[in-house]
This record gives C-alpha cells, sequence and structure tokens, in this order.
C-alpha cells in the first residue's frame, strides 16, 4: 500500500526540451511511484558534469524531454507496492547508479555497477533537477542526519568515486599517492587520500591551488606547468597510485612514468580522447591502469558513513531550481569552488 504525503499540486521542473537545447522550467504534475519505486521529496541536487551526456543528448537511447541529475538528496514521500524497506519521512537520496535488472550475468555474481542494463537517474529516467522525482527503490542511499542536503549530494557521485576508486586502488597506509587534479572530483579525493593515512601529493596546473591542496591534506604539491610531475614523483620513490581526477588523457598520459613498481593509474576523470603508453612502461615497474566507475548504493553510504566519521565534505556553491540553466553553465566554466549544488 503506498502512503501519499502531498497534495496532488504541480511541481516545477528543470527539463531539457531536446537534445543541446536550453533549460526550461516547468510545472508538471507531481508523479505517482509504481510497484518497486519510491518518490522522493528533492531537497537538494548536485551539478555534475556527467549531465552533459543528458544536456547534449550524447547518451544512447536517451528520450526526451529529459530532466538531469544523478546527485539527489530528500526525503521519501511515497512508496509504491511491493517497497518494503524505506518508509515515507526518511531521508534517502540517488546517485549515478540508478537500478539494475538483477538478472544479467554481471548482477547474478554481484557486480551490480556493471549491470548490463544499469540505468541513471537523469538519463534512464528523470532526475533530481525536480521538486519531486521517483526512482526503483534499490537505487536508494540512506543518508546520515548528521550530513546536511547540500554537502551530502555532491558525496553521491564525485564522492563515492573517489573514495571506491581509493579503497580498491591497492594502496596501503603509508604510501605515496598522487592525485591528479584540485577541482570537483580532485578536491574530495585529496580529503580521502589523506584520511585513508596516504602520503598525498596533488598535483595541478599553475601555482594557485597548492595552498588549497595543503589545505584539504596534501603532505606536498606538484605544479604540472613548471616541473615535470613524473619526475618530481620519481624523486620520491614513485607513487604507488595516481588518481586521475581532471578529465585530461594527455595529462593522464605525461604520468605514467609517475607510478613506481606495482603502481597503479586510477582513471575516473571522462575524456573521449586516448590516453597514450607503450607497452615498455607498462612492462618496465609491472604497472597498470585502470578505469573505475562510481559504486553501487551501498558503496554511497560507505562513502557517506566515512565522510561522517572524517569530517570529508564537498566545497560547493547553491542554486535555486528556478536557476538551474546558470548552475549548469557555472559548472561548465570550470571556476566553480568546487561542486555546484541546486537547492529546491
Amino acid at each position: 500500500m503506498s502512503t501519499t504525503k502531498v497534495a496532488a499540486a504541480p511541481m516545477k521542473v528543470a527539463q531539457v526540451p531536446a537534445p543541446g537545447a536550453d533549460f526550461q522550467i516547468v510545472e508538471r504534475e507531481i508523479p505517482d511511484p509504481g510497484a518497486g519505486h519510491v518518490r522522493i521529496r528533492v531537497q537538494a541536487c548536485g551539478v555534475c558534469h556527467s549531465d552533459v551526456l543528458t544536456k547534449d543528448g550524447s547518451w544512447p537511447g536517451i528520450e526526451f524531454p529529459r530532466v538531469p541529475g544523478h546527485e539527489v538528496v530528500g526525503v521519501v514521500d511515497e512508496i509504491g507496492e511491493g517497497v518494503s524497506v524505506w518508509t515515507v519521512g526518511q531521508r534517502a537520496g540517488v546517485g549515478w547508479h540508478g537500478g539494475y535488472d538483477g538478472t544479467c550475468t554481471s548482477c547474478r555474481r554481484g557486480d551490480f555497477i556493471n549491470c548490463r542494463n544499469m540505468k541513471i537517474a537523469g538519463i534512464s529516467y528523470d532526475g533530481g533537477y525536480q521538486q519531486f522525482m521517483v526512482a526503483p527503490a534499490e537505487a536508494l542511499v540512506a543518508i546520515p542526519e548528521s550530513l546536511n542536503d547540500t554537502e551530502a549530494a555532491p558525496l553521491l557521485c564525485a564522492g563515492v568515486t573517489t573514495f571506491n576508486a581509493l579503497r580498491h586502488s591497492g594502496a596501503s597506509p603509508g604510501d605515496l599517492v598522487a592525485v591528479l587534479g584540485v577541482g570537483g572530483l580532485g578536491h574530495l579525493g585529496i580529503q580521502f587520500a589523506n584520511k585513508f593515512g596516504y602520503r598525498v601529493a596533488a598535483i595541478g596546473r599553475g601555482p594557485e591551488n597548492a595552498a588549497l591542496a595543503k589545505k584539504l591534506g596534501a603532505s606536498l604539491y606538484i605544479d604540472s606547468k613548471a616541473t615535470n610531475a613524473a619526475e618530481e614523483l620519481q624523486k620520491l620513490g614513485g607513487a604507488r597510485v595516481i588518481l586521475a581526477t581532471a578529465p585530461s588523457a594527455k595529462a593522464m598520459s605525461e604520468l605514467i612514468d609517475g607510478l613506481g613498481p606495482n603502481g597503479k593509474l586510477m582513471v575516473i576523470g571522462a575524456d573521449f580522447a586516448p590516453i597514450e603508453v607503450t607497452p615498455l612502461q607498462l612492462i618496465g615497474g609491472s604497472r597498470t591502469i585502470q578505469g573505475w566507475a562510481s559504486g553501487t548504493p551501498m558503496d554511497s553510504e560507505d562513502t557517506l558513513r566515512f565522510a561522517e566519521l572524517t569530517g570529508v565534505r564537498p566545497m560547493i556553491e547553491t542554486y535555486p531550481l528556478e536557476k538551474a540553466a546558470e548552475a549548469y553553465a557555472r559548472m561548465l566554466s570550470g571556476d566553480a569552488q568546487f561542486r555546484v549544488v541546486l537547492t529546491m
């Protein structure tokens, strides 16, 4: 049985009417959750660079009009038939991983992040740039009470991606871990790496982020404009892990020689250009390159609990839903410090 807690009034939505079109602020009827689904009253939604895939219509098969948003935090407002885990009034969110089929080979092995038919909030169905959204129950993430809505939202994509990549990287406390980029992903990666007990080298272009990187927990800052960053890492013995958060295949390629023995380049910054590496670079030192996707809802809950315990927090700028276009442009500009979040 579903339990409705709101009147059937219209809600505000920031939608993309067609591929590449400008955002429209429109009113829609509040949707009802079907079987196995939950409706969330959205309180905050992060504006992620991956929302470009929705805005430009570059994800195969995406349908329009579409509402972007996969860093969603709010309150369970209504539950559909067959949902027993969630209750009305419970704080919940939805990240990039927006549901899975449970029947493909990956799901049967418990590897839900690689589901062959994985759903993505804001692509497979309407995301969080709206006052209410409906999502599959298996996509929901429980939000700790100590994290406010705008803090928690970016942790459901940028946070879980950096946290999860680092904890699966093979690095141990005391190892040298380099974080390429001091931006939306990197500023969280530096914090998590520091709290994991790594010796953290932050790598950026130009001297302007040096003080911030050290404040976030970096032991040292390498200016890749002024020095050869790979050589600087080798002077320190070589990096056990390089977490590549900056979406630049060229910058990643230039750092491979900075890996130490058995070093690993963990790629989480998305770029369409190829990473250039020779077989000898990998063979010498037994180096590896690995891509890492974000994580499942349980991975997001691990991220939130770790952030709650250690004080890791995103740096954010907030905009009201009505200014979704302005918020999106701010995110694209690269000038935001560092994550942009819509509030409802």
